[in-house]
């Protein structure tokens, strides 16, 4: 009635199905992970775009005006004037501490006229990785 070769072919037709079904499985669980993500994205891109026109409403200068006038008295704001705009060289120079004296540097701002100094070396310490 049966052979062997059919009882084989059978066993294996039987796990080809159950192969395939659970490749299927995976598959479907796999699309609605990143449909899951894809939903979270615009999520998060609807908020986005929500809080960009908040901040527009927010620092529109006719409403920051009217906070402005509004709270004076709590905030003593005034106007700026043309003589509180300063250029580099106005700054004050910065103050020394004994580590920019041990390691030989000086203070001040940094040197307006594009030189370098002798050894090539930048010489703003701008907090960077240090050479």
């Amino acid at each position: 009635m049966f052979r062997s070769s059919d009882i084989v072919l059978i066993a294996v037709m039987v796990s080809a199905a159950a192969l395939t079904y659970k490749t299927k499985r995976e598959a479907e669980d796999q699309l609605a992970a990143v449909q899951k993500i894809h939903a979270e994205i615009r999520y998060e891109e609807d908020t986005i775009d929500l809080l960009k026109a908040d901040w527009s409403l927010l620092t529109q200068p006719s409403r920051l005006q009217k906070l402005a006038e509004l709270y004076k008295s709590q905030l003593e704001l005034e106007p700026v004037s043309a003589h509180q705009i300063v250029g580099l060289g106005d700054l004050p120079a910065k103050a020394l501490d004994i580590q920019d004296i041990l390691n030989g540097r000086q203070g001040g701002v940094a040197d307006n006229s594009g030189n370098t100094p002798s050894d090539g070396k930048d010489p703003i310490v701008t907090g960077g990785i240090a050479q």
